[in-house]
């Protein structure tokens, strides 16, 4: 659900690679045979390390991506599956590799359905029921494998467990669907939290990372114009929310069908939800009443 703006970068080969690619030094990428409108061409796994690895999100529970990532590593040990967020397109591989290999999971926490009523489709079956980390990893904490330190890095939003992995040799971190180079992230609530996920983006231009791998897509090859750039369309994406409600529009549909008129329309599911996720963000901050509750088909008016 990409903005009107040239920041996105939607050249990356639209075709699989056959082998993995080395993408730097101590980073090969391998992107999974899942690709589509949520997707883009598929998620991307990240090898990090030489003769002893970790392997960060290694993708849905596809046979032929476990292999590929096996052979990919064939002679050198796993040392550790790492796992940014429990979504199906990111976390059930993890669970296989352990299986086949005995490497631990190292990452994100279980998904915890959060307590929170907001009305509409339940998000539960998004994650992976069956993730169990032998580790859940803080803000901060590091390991070091294959001559390369891995530094978790908190950003909820996307989902509430959501973690980034900075690669400190390389000055590079692995954005799970926190910020991908190639479309906006959905942020669906409850699970998701738009409030949640501006503070991350702030938080991420704290830092001084040199390039970002995300989820889906190439890399950010300039951060911390394009983290400006991603704070900038939420705002106007906020502002289009504001101004519908200003014109009579109460509920989300006839919202998303204007200001996401130019969007695939199998993304307006999707889109519903973004919305809805700023309507939240609205709501907490006094600027809009919900006065039956909030959800996808609740009504909603500027306060």
């Amino acid at each position: 659900m990409s903005p009107n703006t040239n920041a996105f970068e939607t050249r990356f080969p639209l075709e699989r690679d056959a082998q993995p690619l080395r993408v730097s030094p101590l980073t090969r990428r391998l992107v999974a045979p899942n690709g589509g409108p949520f997707t883009y061409t598929g998620t991307c796994a990240y090898i990090v390390g030489s003769g002893e690895v970790a392997i960060i999100d290694p993708g849905p529970a596809s046979d032929a991506q476990v292999e590929a990532l096996l052979d990919a590593i064939a002679g050198e040990q796993l040392a550790a599956i790492l796992v940014t967020h429990t979504h199906l397109d990111h976390a059930p591989a993890a669970t296989i590799l352990r299986a086949r290999t005995g490497a631990p999971i190292i990452g994100c926490a279980p998904y915890r359905p959060l307590v929170r009523i907001i009305e509409g489709p339940a998000l539960d079956a998004a994650h992976d029921a069956a993730y169990a980390p032998d580790k859940a990893l803080a803000d901060g904490e590091t390991l070091r494998i294959g001559g390369a330190t891995l530094q978790a890095i908190a950003t909820p939003g996307h989902t509430a467990n959501h973690l980034c992995f900075a690669l400190i040799e390389e000055e590079t971190l692995f954005t799970g669907d926190h910020v991908m180079s190639w479309a906006t992230t959905v942020v669906a609530p409850p699970d998701g939290s738009m409030r949640a996920y501006l503070g991350s983006v702030e938080k991420l231009l704290g830092r001084e990372d040199r390039l970002f791998w995300p989820g889906h897509g190439g890399p950010v090859i300039d951060p911390r114009p394009f983290l400006r750039a991603l704070l900038l369309h939420r705002r106007q994406r906020e502002a289009a929310i504001l101004r519908r409600l200003t014109e009579g529009d109460a509920t989300i549909p006839p919202m998303v069908a204007k200001i996401y008129a130019g969007v695939d329309k199998r993304l307006h599911p999707a889109a519903a939800m973004v919305v809805l996720a700023h309507l939240e963000h609205l709501v907490e901050r006094g600027e809009v009443a919900a006065p039956d509750g909030l959800g996808l088909f609740a009504r909603y008016e500027k306060v």
